[in-house]
C-alpha cells in the first residue's frame, strides 16, 4: 500500500514536470519542440538561454535527491554547478547535444522520484520530516518558475 503524503508528493513533482495539470504548461512542456538554436538563443548579453535553464534545473533535481539521500557531493553528471553553458564556447549548437541534456533532466527527474517514492512520511511535528517535504514541494516549484522563463523565452524568439 502506497502512502499517500508520499502519493502528494510524487503527483506535485508530476505536474510540475510532466504530467498535465490545471496550470498551464509544465517544464517537459515547456520545452517541447524547442530545436537546439532556439535552446541556445540568448535574448542579451549575459542572460541565459532555455538549454541553460533546462540544465539548470537537471541539476536542482540533483540537489534535492543528494540531500534526501544524505549523498556526498560530486556526483552530478557534468562538471561544475548551477548553471551549465550552452552551447560550449566556439561550438555550435547541436540537436545531438541538445538531446543530449534533455536526458539528463529526464534522468535527474526520474532518479528523484525514485527516491521520493521510497520515503516513508514522518509525523506532522518531526522537523527533519517537515525539511523533505519542504525541498520536494521546492522542487516542483522550481521546475514550473523555469517553465515560466522558458515560455517567455520561447515568445522572445526573434522570428
Amino acid at each position: 500500500m502506497t502512502d499517500p503524503e508520499i502519493e502528494l508528493l510524487l503527483d506535485g513533482l508530476a505536474e510540475a514536470f510532466d504530467r498535465k495539470s490545471w496550470h498551464g504548461p509544465n517544464l517537459r512542456s515547456a520545452l517541447r519542440g524547442v530545436t537546439a538554436e532556439r535552446a541556445a538563443w540568448r535574448p542579451g548579453n549575459g542572460r541565459h538561454n532555455i538549454w541553460e535553464l533546462a540544465l539548470h534545473a537537471a541539476y536542482w533535481k540533483y540537489v534535492v535527491r543528494r540531500k534526501l539521500t544524505g549523498e556526498k557531493r560530486g556526483g552530478f553528471v557534468l562538471k561544475g554547478r548551477d548553471f551549465f553553458p550552452r552551447p560550449e564556447a566556439g561550438a555550435d549548437p547541436s540537436g545531438a547535444e541538445w538531446r543530449k541534456d534533455i536526458a539528463i533532466l529526464e534522468h535527474e527527474h526520474k532518479r528523484l522520484c525514485e527516491v521520493v517514492a521510497n520515503l516513508t512520511s514522518g509525523k506532522h511535528n518531526d522537523a527533519r520530516w517537515r525539511a523533505r517535504v519542504h525541498l520536494i514541494r521546492g522542487a516542483a516549484a522550481h521546475d514550473l518558475y523555469h517553465a515560466g522563463q522558458i515560455r517567455l523565452l520561447r515568445r522572445l524568439y526573434p522570428r
